[in-house]
C-alpha cells in the first residue's frame, strides 16, 4: 500500500535545523567540545517552592483525573499577577490556558480566519507565527522588520488594500530573533491601526522579564484600546524555567479567547493539575528570583556581546529576550556558510538568521544558554581561530 500523507506537511522544512544536529553529532563523535547556543532552553532551575507545588498535587490521585477547564484559582493567579505585574485589570472570562504559546499561536488562526483572510506576520518571524496563520487557512503577508527602523512595523509601507482584507496580525516584542523591545509609543500606533484597518492583534508576550538595561518590558494590554483589538499570549516558559511543562494563556479580548476555548475543547481534555498547582506557585509566590535571573542573562549579554565586539565582530547591543541577533561578519557569503564554518572551526552553535525568515538573512542567532565562564571560553576560541575577517 502506498501511504501519501498531507500535502499541508510540504510546507514545512526542517533543512537547517537537521543540517546543524548532523554537524553537531559528527563533531561529538570526533571527541570535539560542543558549545551550543543554538536553541533557547533556558538552563536556570525551577524556584523549589513551585517545584514543591507540582509534587503535592503529583502525590493526590484525584488529580489525576481529566481537568476539562483551568482551576479557578488558576484563572485567579493570572488575574491577580497581571494586575501586580502589569497593571492591568482582567476578567477571568479574559483568560484561557494554552499547551505553550507555541501551541497557542499554532492553533489562533483556526480559531480567528476563514479560507482567503489575510495574516500579517513579521519577517524575520518565529517560524510558528507563520504556522498559524498557515493552518487557519489565511494569505499570508509578510511585513519587513529592519534595523535602521529599530525591528519595528512601518505601518504605512503595509499596502492599504491589504491591511483592509487582514484578519490578524502577528506582534511580540520583546522580539525573538531580533532582540528587539518596543516603545510605549508603538503599542499606541499599533492600536490606532487596528482598530482603523479592524484587525485583531495577536501579542506574543514570551520575554517581558528578560529585558536589559532599564528598557521597557510589559504587556500589551496596558495601553487604552488594546483589549478592543486583540489578545496576548503570556507564558512562564522563559520567567520561571518550565519550558517542558508548556504553561501559557491567552489573555484579552473575551470573544477572542472564547473562540480559543470552543477550539481547544474538539481536541484538548485540559491541563494536568499538578501543572496548573505549579503555575499558581509560580504567578503568586515570590518574584524576586525571576529579576535575578534577568540580571544573570544581562551578564550573559555582556559577556558575548563584549567579548565577540573585543576580537573585532561588531555585535549590536541585544535589549531583551534571551538571544543575541548578530550581523555575519564581512567575507561570508551567506548566514549559513558562517554558521556552518563557525561550527567546523570552533566547535560553536548558532542558529542562522534565514531560518526566520529572508529577512533573517546575513544575521545569526545566539541563545544565552550557557554561565559566562563558558562563554568568555567560546569568545577566546572564536578569536583564535580567525573566522573572523
Amino acid at each position: 500500500m502506498k501511504i501519501e500523507t498531507s500535502k499541508r506537511l510540504e510546507h514545512f522544512q526542517t533543512g537547517i535545523f537537521t543540517a546543524l544536529n548532523e554537524k553537531k553529532e559528527e563533531l561529538e563523535k570526533s571527541g570535539r567540545k560542543i558549545y551550543n547556543l543554538s536553541v533557547g532552553t533556558p538552563d536556570f532551575p525551577v524556584a523549589e517552592h513551585v517545584r514543591k507545588a507540582l509534587l503535592e498535587s503529583a502525590a493526590k490521585p484525584e488529580d489525576y483525573h481529566y481537568s476539562l477547564r483551568d482551576l479557578p484559582e488558576l484563572l485567579e493567579a493570572v488575574k491577580s499577577y497581571y494586575e501586580k505585574r502589569f497593571g492591568v485589570e482582567v476578567s477571568t472570562e479574559e483568560i484561557t490556558s494554552v499547551n505553550g504559546s507555541q501551541e497557542g499561536i499554532a492553533h489562533i488562526g483556526m480559531a480567528l480566519c476563514n479560507p482567503g483572510d489575510v495574516v500579517l506576520l513579521p519577517n524575520p518571524g518565529y517560524p510558528v507565527f507563520e504556522v498559524g496563520g498557515y493552518f487557519g487557512g489565511g494569505e499570508l503577508y509578510f511585513y519587513e522588520l529592519k534595523e535602521e527602523n529599530q525591528f519595528l512595523p512601518q505601518f504605512t509601507q503595509i499596502p492599504q488594500e491589504v491591511a483592509k482584507k487582514a484578519k490578524y496580525m502577528m506582534v511580540s516584542y520583546p522580539y525573538n530573533p531580533v532582540c528587539a523591545v518596543a516603545p510605549r509609543e508603538f503599542y499606541q500606533e499599533l492600536i490606532a491601526f487596528a482598530k482603523k484597518n479592524e484587525i485583531i492583534i495577536v501579542h506574543d508576550n514570551a520575554y517581558s522579564d528578560i529585558i536589559f538595561d532599564g528598557e521597557y518590558g510589559g504587556s500589551f494590554l496596558e495601553f487604552p484600546g488594546a483589549k478592543e483589538v486583540g489578545v496576548e499570549l503570556f507564558s512562564l516558559s522563559k520567567s520561571f524555567n518550565l519550558t517542558g511543562a508548556r504553561i501559557s494563556f491567552i489573555v484579552g479580548n473575551k470573544k477572542i479567547v472564547e473562540a480559543m476555548k470552543l477550539l481547544r475543547s474538539q481536541y484538548d481534555f485540559g491541563m494536568f493539575q499538578p501543572i496548573q498547582h505549579a503555575a499558581i506557585a509560580a504567578l503568586t509566590g515570590p518574584q524576586e528570583g525571576v529579576r535575578e535571573q534577568c540580571r544573570k542573562y544581562q551578564k550573559r549579554r555582556d559577556a558575548l556581546r563584549g567579548g565577540l565586539r573585543s576580537i573585532g565582530w561588531n555585535v549590536a547591543d541585544s535589549k531583551g529576550t534571551m538571544f543575541v541577533w548578530a550581523k555575519i561578519p564581512s567575507g561570508y557569503a551567506s548566514s549559513r556558510e558562517f554558521c556552518m564554518k563557525l561550527m567546523e572551526e570552533t566547535g560553536v552553535i548558532c542558529t542562522p538568521g534565514d531560518a526566520f525568515g529572508t529577512m533573517g538573512e546575513g544575521y545569526v542567532r545566539f541563545a544565552l544558554v550557557l554561565p559566562v565562564e563558558e562563554i568568555q571560553e567560546m569568545v577566546n576560541i572564536i578569536g583564535e581561530s580567525g573566522i573572523i575577517k
